[in-house]
């Protein structure tokens, strides 16, 4: 895969997440929320979004926690291409 088509995968996949999650009580901060959204993508995608800070992910859990950067990223997805 080129570097435009492996963005624009990273991008809809970002896109995606957002659009499936929902927001909850963070378990690391209590008070706090996190955007969470199940992690039902190819791991490759799902780690280079981890790599470029827009959500983290946890071995031992079936979820990812959308980050302040990547529901930014994501919003101005939904708008660009909805």
């Amino acid at each position: 895969m080129n570097r435009g088509v492996k963005e624009n995968v990273k991008d809809l996949n970002l896109l995606l997440l957002y659009l499936s999650g929902w927001e909850e009580d963070s378990r690391r901060s209590p008070g706090e929320k996190v955007f969470r959204s199940w992690k039902g993508y190819l791991f490759e995608v799902l780690d280079a979004l981890e790599e470029g800070e827009l959500i983290e992910q946890f071995r031992n859990t079936k979820s990812v926690v959308i980050t302040p950067k990547g529901l930014e990223k994501a919003r101005g997805l939904k708008e660009r291409f909805m």
